[in-house]
């Protein structure tokens, strides 16, 4: 019996502790309001007015104290309303690089005919984040939380809280949404020339796609290159096309992680590998990666790009 119920105690007090999925909703069991330090000095100075009533007999100071008291009483309900059954789900978060700011959406849905006003949430000390949620509808929330090294950062344990309406009570609970960011490595800075692309055996003995030759038109794929599209031809009306050139065949370009010093710090390398993926993504050109336990074929495009970021910001983690 009396491991069963430390059991349970102690499931009650950590229940935060673990990843919620989807819509957290605020019921009765997961909020908990407390006197503030104003509703405390409130109440000890409600006590010394009761004090005065009695000891000089004032029907008039009766009727004022139990008056503010029972204002008070009643903003405990509202106090404990403004939280009650709010529901909160995650948004999806923006990848960011190292030393950023990641960047969490929080969507507040209130379902009830009732509006919330001054709904906090705090999160990692950064400092509470007020929002209001009318009745019926959807408000976002964005909690700012330090990017300090690479990898999936975790949103981590969010507290609701709100001092609504007069501030002499604090309603709170405490959720973990299942929200996370990826972080990915800083970008070397300074002049960092991208490596020469390799050209294989049969490569250059025939024409192929390049950048000599007018060769014709093509429907356009999202990743190409917009110095390639016939914008004239969309001028127009007609639809969004890509120009093709011919021309010798070009080599495949490979970010190796083997190719670097051997002598540069692995964190090092993947500042670097990260400022070649984001440039070989600008100037349009495909590419490969090459780590020690992953290789990613040659292509161009933003999917290609965070597919590379996203393995380099995991890369042993």
């Amino acid at each position: 019996m009396r491991l069963a119920i430390q059991s349970r105690l102690f499931g009650w007090l950590s229940r935060a502790a673990v990843p919620e999925a989807g819509v957290v909703v605020l019921t009765q069991r997961r909020i908990f309001i407390l006197p503030t330090s104003a509703g405390a000095l409130f109440g000890g100075t409600q006590l010394g007015m009761l004090l005065g009533c009695i000891n000089y007999n004032l029907n008039l100071g009766y009727m004022l104290t139990f008056l503010v008291g029972a204002l008070a009483i009643v903003s405990i309900l509202h106090t404990f309303r403004n939280l009650a059954h709010l529901r909160l789900r995650a948004g999806r978060a923006a990848p960011v690089f190292t030393g950023d700011y990641a960047v969490f959406p929080v969507l507040l849905d209130n379902t009830t005919r009732l509006s919330r006003r001054s709904v906090a949430l705090l999160a990692a000390q950064e400092g509470p984040i007020y929002a209001d949620a009318p009745a019926g509808v959807v408000t976002p929330a964005q909690l700012r939380i330090p990017a300090a090294s690479r990898g999936l950062l975790q949103l981590g344990k969010l507290r609701v809280y709100t001092t609504f309406p007069l501030g002499l009570f604090r309603a709170w609970s405490n959720v973990q949404l299942d929200a996370h960011c990826v972080v990915y490595p800083r970008p070397e800075k300074g002049l960092v020339p991208l490596p020469q692309s390799m050209v294989g055996d049969e490569a250059g003995t025939g024409s192929a796609p390049g950048q000599d030759d007018f060769a014709g038109l093509r429907k356009y794929q999202p990743g190409d290159s917009l110095r390639h599209v016939a914008w004239k031809a969309v001028a127009r009306g007609q639809p969004v096309m890509t120009k093709q050139f011919s021309g010798p065949a070009a080599g495949e370009l490979w970010l190796d992680w083997d190719a670097l010093p051997a002598d540069m710090h692995p964190e090092a390398r993947l500042s670097r590998l990260t400022r070649w993926v984001l440039e070989a993504t600008r100037n349009g050109q495909a590419f490969g990666l090459r780590l020690p336990s992953l290789a990613i074929a040659p292509s161009v495009g933003i999917a290609h790009q965070e597919q590379c970021l996203t393995a380099l910001a995991l890369f042993e983690l």
